[in-house]
């Protein structure tokens, strides 16, 4: 049995306030600032682990020549308040790791921006950077900005459709919410589904007429990066593995790793985990404690995004490698140029 469950009169009252807050957005109580450029929203109606970052990506290479491009985040786990634009001497904590792992993608090629009030950064974009087009960063609830375009995520192996509301479960808002999408992709697909998978899916989605429905899955890059080398895919079950996370679902990457490498280690932390000192030699005490020799049969190995936060701890930075991801949507023509089209007609 699922404990969670027992919480769910206490959801009841979320419900309550998310729908009091919804309805006063939709009938204009209160303010939604819309902008005339082209401003798409990727988010979701769970609390992450839906894969935001390499869809953001994703659409950034898409769009990166198209318009003058950015990307508005709120910044998660900085230390710093305010809009701040990244850099080239811009460090995690003053960002946050996704917008930092969003520039070591496409350095000064588009705008990397954050800000906790989204239509502060948004007017701040247009203005002083000239900005055409903005990729709104898990922004579905933040309301106070209305994007012309919504992409909703939601996980193949935890629906929304199959949720809760917090605290029961890991919605944000109520399901419905999902009306307020204009394109909605699955993600985190397995190779292969069967064709009745994907109906069973698409009917419990239930699109509206306006709704598209895409799916994607994760790529694994072919080589994994560190500071000093990279490291091919064809010499990876020499080493043995020390893998570090702080993402909100890892089942993907572990089950990829013990698939890949000789053997693994997994120490699993918190969602945007700011590592401190002690929890960095701990990290490096089992990786020498871990048979063979530094970088030749063992490292450390990361996420992309996890390897923004530790990739100056001098301890463990010459030892440590991520993999990169990227994701690959099923019809991926058509969803290009439902993008493109919203973009250029904007």
């Amino acid at each position: 049995m699922n404990l969670r469950k027992l919480l769910l009169p206490f959801s009841s009252l979320y419900w309550i306030g998310t729908s009091v807050r919804n309805i006063m957005y939709t009938i204009g109580m209160m303010p939604s600032k819309s902008f005339n450029i082209p401003i798409i929203n990727v988010g979701n109606l769970s609390v992450g682990g839906t894969g935001k970052s390499p869809h953001i990506m994703y659409l950034a290479n898409l769009l990166k020549d198209e318009k003058q491009l950015s990307t508005l985040s709120r910044g998660y786990g900085r230390k710093t308040k305010g809009f701040h634009i990244a850099n080239y001497s811009t460090k995690v904590y003053d960002i946050g790791d996704e917008p930092m792992q969003f520039f070591q993608r496409f350095k000064n090629r588009i705008i990397i921006a954050v800000c906790e009030d989204r239509v502060f950064g948004a007017q701040k974009l247009i203005e002083h950077y000239n900005a055409e087009a903005i990729l709104l960063d898990d922004a579905y609830q933040h309301r106070a900005i209305k994007a012309g375009f919504n992409i909703l995520l939601t996980d193949y192996n935890n629906p929304y459709y199959k949720d809760f509301l917090l605290p029961a479960g890991d919605l944000r808002e109520s399901r419905s919410g999902m009306k307020r999408a204009d394109i909605v992709i699955v993600t985190k697909c397995p190779d292969r589904i069967s064709e009745d998978k994907l109906k069973e899916i698409s009917s419990k989605i239930k699109l509206k007429s306006h709704q598209q429905l895409f799916f994607s899955k994760i790529i694994y890059d072919n080589k994994i990066i560190g500071r000093l080398d990279n490291i091919e895919k064809s010499t990876w079950k020499n080493y043995n593995v020390i893998l570090v996370t702080g993402i909100a679902k890892t089942d993907g990457l572990v089950k990829f790793a013990e698939e890949n490498f000789a053997n693994v280690l997994h120490l699993e932390y918190p969602d945007h985990h700011n590592f401190s000192q002690s929890e960095i030699e701990y990290i490096y005490k089992r990786y020498e404690d871990t048979d063979g020799r530094k970088r030749m049969d063992k490292i450390i190995l990361t996420t992309e995004k996890d390897y923004m936060r530790l990739m100056e701890e001098s301890m463990i930075k010459d030892d440590l490698y991520y993999i990169p991801i990227s994701i690959e949507i099923n019809d991926k023509e058509k969803f290009n140029q439902t993008i493109l089209e919203y973009v250029k007609q904007n």
